[in-house]
């Protein structure tokens, strides 16, 4: 009798069982992600000249709040949501 060649597709090892249990991306931390998205559609937390910071209108300098505001929330997420081990 011949071995099974690895690569046959009838084998049985050619298609690992599916994982047990359900998905694991399913996180509650998840919906933080919405925040970074949703808080510069808000027009009115920016739609103004004053105040200044350093010279800049505040539409400038909160948007690059807006930028830290989303990489800290996905550091958050990130942290929390990694498989530890």
């Amino acid at each position: 009798m011949a071995p099974e060649n690895p690569k046959d597709p009838e084998s049985n090892d050619a298609h690992p069982p599916p994982p047990s249990g359900g998905r694991s991306d399913r996180s509650p931390w998840n919906w933080l992600l919405i925040v970074p998205v949703a808080v510069p559609l808000m027009t009115f937390l920016y739609n103004s000249d004053e105040p200044r910071l350093g010279g800049f209108p505040a539409f400038y300098w909160i948007q690059l709040a807006f930028i830290m505001l989303g990489v800290s929330t996905t550091v958050v997420v990130y942290r929390m949501t990694r498989k530890r081990g």
